[in-house]
């Protein structure tokens, strides 16, 4: 217990899901927190996403397991935003030590057959936005001259995913952003790496499976087809590999991609 006291971590989409888990999870080794999350519905995918009442409510949960929490509601796709928060972040306790980039939509659809909005709010959200935190993060981590980036991606971005085109597209997207990442910042003691999980027990499995008019077991049967008998992995799983990516226990790991699969791609 307590292998981050002093640390600071910065997760975007942080009240619902991987990106609470893995906010919780850090708050129980002793690091501070910065929640960022748009807390709001919104129009594609149109499923409900995360609220207000569950950000500050996330706040409430680590306070309680005696760490320090700030949350900002905020767009990734949003420049302004972020810089604030992070800014914030800096303010409140002198720079982010490690940013987990989790924010992200997943919807189904033919690539031939998606609107222009769709595809650019796929990769606004879950490229851009990557980029966009990073950007105003990174200066803080070349201060301290050290700092780890884990990447939330998906075995979407390892492999095709059938009418996942532009998920998978944005997905394998973050492995670029991974590596090259790794190479610009190696001088100065940051790590970065991107994890990739199979299905994950989350909300948006709901929201997937409102949208197909389809059961969230179909949804993870589609998705998934995992070599172990699971049908998803837990987000408390993908916290504990984040946690061990971000310790010292990982200090030689770099531009590298951690697979969560339940062995799925071993099929």
């Amino acid at each position: 217990m307590g292998q981050f006291n002093g640390k600071t971590v910065f997760i975007t989409g942080a009240a619902k899901g991987q990106g609470r888990a893995v906010a919780l999870a850090f708050a129980k080794e002793g690091a501070n927190v910065v929640g960022f999350d748009l807390a709001s519905k919104i129009a594609y995918p149109a499923y409900n996403n995360s609220s207000s009442d569950d950000l500050e409510s996330l706040k409430t949960e680590i306070e309680k397991a005696g760490s320090k929490a700030i949350v900002f509601t905020g767009d990734v796709r949003s420049a302004l935003d972020l810089e604030q928060a992070a800014a914030g972040a800096e303010l409140e306790f002198g720079g982010v030590d490690v940013l987990f980039n989790n924010a992200g939509i997943c919807a189904y659809g033919l690539s031939h057959e998606l609107s222009e909005s769709e595809w650019d709010t796929m990769m606004d959200i879950n490229v851009k936005g990557a980029w966009l935190a990073a950007k105003y993060i990174i200066p803080q981590m070349i201060a301290k001259n050290k700092g780890v980036i884990i990447n939330n991606s998906s075995i979407a971005g390892l492999r095709g995913m059938n009418r996942l085109s532009h998920y998978a597209a944005s997905k394998w997207a973050l492995v670029g952003l991974t590596k090259s990442w790794a190479l610009e910042l190696a001088p100065h003691n940051i790590r970065v790496i991107s994890i990739h999980p199979t299905g994950v027990n989350t909300p948006m499995n709901d929201g997937l499976a409102f949208l197909e008019g389809t059961t969230t077991q179909e949804i993870a049967e589609r998705s998934a087809g995992n070599l172990l008998p699971v049908p998803w992995i837990e987000p408390e799983d993908v916290a504990e590999a984040v946690l061990f990516l971000a310790s010292e226990k990982s200090r030689f790991v770099t531009g590298s991609q951690y697979v969560l699969d339940a062995g799925l791609l071993t099929r």
